[in-house]
Protein backbone atom coordinates (compact mmCIF):
# COMPACT_ATOMS: atom_id res chain seq x y z
CA UNK A 1 0.00 0.00 0.00
CA UNK A 2 2.71 2.47 0.75
CA UNK A 3 4.92 2.05 -2.37
CA UNK A 4 1.88 2.37 -4.29
CA UNK A 5 1.15 5.65 -2.90
CA UNK A 6 4.32 6.81 -2.61
CA UNK A 7 4.37 6.30 -6.26
CA UNK A 8 1.79 8.07 -7.33
CA UNK A 9 2.91 10.87 -5.37
CA UNK A 10 5.94 10.73 -7.81
CA UNK A 11 4.04 10.10 -10.85
CA UNK A 12 1.58 14.07 -9.59
CA UNK A 13 4.97 15.65 -8.71
CA UNK A 14 6.35 14.68 -12.67
CA UNK A 15 2.91 15.58 -14.48
CA UNK A 16 2.77 18.55 -12.83
CA UNK A 17 6.25 19.94 -13.52
CA UNK A 18 5.33 18.95 -16.83
CA UNK A 19 2.47 20.65 -17.08
CA UNK A 20 5.38 23.77 -15.74
CA UNK A 21 7.72 22.56 -18.72
CA UNK A 22 4.53 22.66 -21.49
CA UNK A 23 2.85 25.75 -20.19
CA UNK A 24 6.26 27.60 -19.93
CA UNK A 25 7.71 27.07 -23.91
CA UNK A 26 3.97 27.65 -24.74
CA UNK A 27 4.69 31.24 -23.10
CA UNK A 28 7.09 31.82 -25.95
CA UNK A 29 5.20 30.63 -28.53
CA UNK A 30 2.82 32.98 -30.51
CA UNK A 31 -0.14 31.42 -29.83
CA UNK A 32 -3.43 32.89 -28.43
CA UNK A 33 -3.18 33.13 -25.23
CA UNK A 34 -7.44 32.66 -25.17
CA UNK A 35 -6.43 29.09 -26.80
CA UNK A 36 -8.92 26.40 -24.69
CA UNK A 37 -5.30 24.93 -24.20
CA UNK A 38 -3.11 27.61 -23.40
CA UNK A 39 -6.30 28.77 -20.73
CA UNK A 40 -6.27 25.37 -19.25
CA UNK A 41 -2.76 25.41 -18.72
CA UNK A 42 -2.28 28.42 -17.34
CA UNK A 43 -5.27 27.92 -15.20
CA UNK A 44 -3.77 25.10 -13.82
CA UNK A 45 -0.18 26.66 -13.47
CA UNK A 46 -0.76 30.28 -12.44
CA UNK A 47 -1.83 28.99 -8.75
CA UNK A 48 1.49 26.97 -8.51
CA UNK A 49 3.67 29.75 -9.85
CA UNK A 50 1.98 32.75 -8.54
CA UNK A 51 3.54 32.44 -5.13
CA UNK A 52 7.09 31.76 -6.62
CA UNK A 53 6.48 34.94 -8.83
CA UNK A 54 5.27 37.49 -5.78
CA UNK A 55 8.54 36.24 -4.07
CA UNK A 56 11.18 36.89 -7.24
CA UNK A 57 12.38 39.71 -7.98
CA UNK A 58 11.82 39.97 -11.88
CA UNK A 59 15.19 39.56 -13.77
CA UNK A 60 14.91 41.61 -17.73
CA UNK A 61 12.24 39.12 -19.51
CA UNK A 62 13.21 36.03 -17.91
CA UNK A 63 10.48 34.68 -15.65
CA UNK A 64 12.29 31.95 -13.03
CA UNK A 65 9.23 31.12 -11.10
CA UNK A 66 7.98 28.63 -12.83
CA UNK A 67 11.73 26.52 -12.59
CA UNK A 68 11.52 27.60 -8.36
CA UNK A 69 8.00 26.26 -8.80
CA UNK A 70 9.25 22.70 -10.41
CA UNK A 71 11.79 22.33 -7.80
CA UNK A 72 9.74 22.82 -5.31
CA UNK A 73 6.89 20.22 -6.56
CA UNK A 74 9.85 17.81 -7.21
CA UNK A 75 11.04 18.11 -2.88
CA UNK A 76 7.24 17.95 -1.98
CA UNK A 77 6.83 15.19 -3.61
CA UNK A 78 10.14 13.62 -2.56
CA UNK A 79 9.42 14.31 1.12
CA UNK A 80 5.89 12.85 1.13
CA UNK A 81 7.14 10.08 -0.84
CA UNK A 82 9.82 9.26 2.13
CA UNK A 83 7.08 10.20 4.85
CA UNK A 84 4.90 7.46 2.90
CA UNK A 85 7.41 4.82 2.88
CA UNK A 86 8.52 5.43 6.46
CA UNK A 87 4.65 5.60 7.56
CA UNK A 88 3.87 1.97 5.74
CA UNK A 89 7.30 0.35 6.88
Amino acid sequence: MGESLAATIGLVGQLLTLVLVINALLSWAPIDPTHPVRRTLSEICEPIVRPFRNLLPPVGMMDFSPLVAMLAIQLIARVLQMLVLQAFA
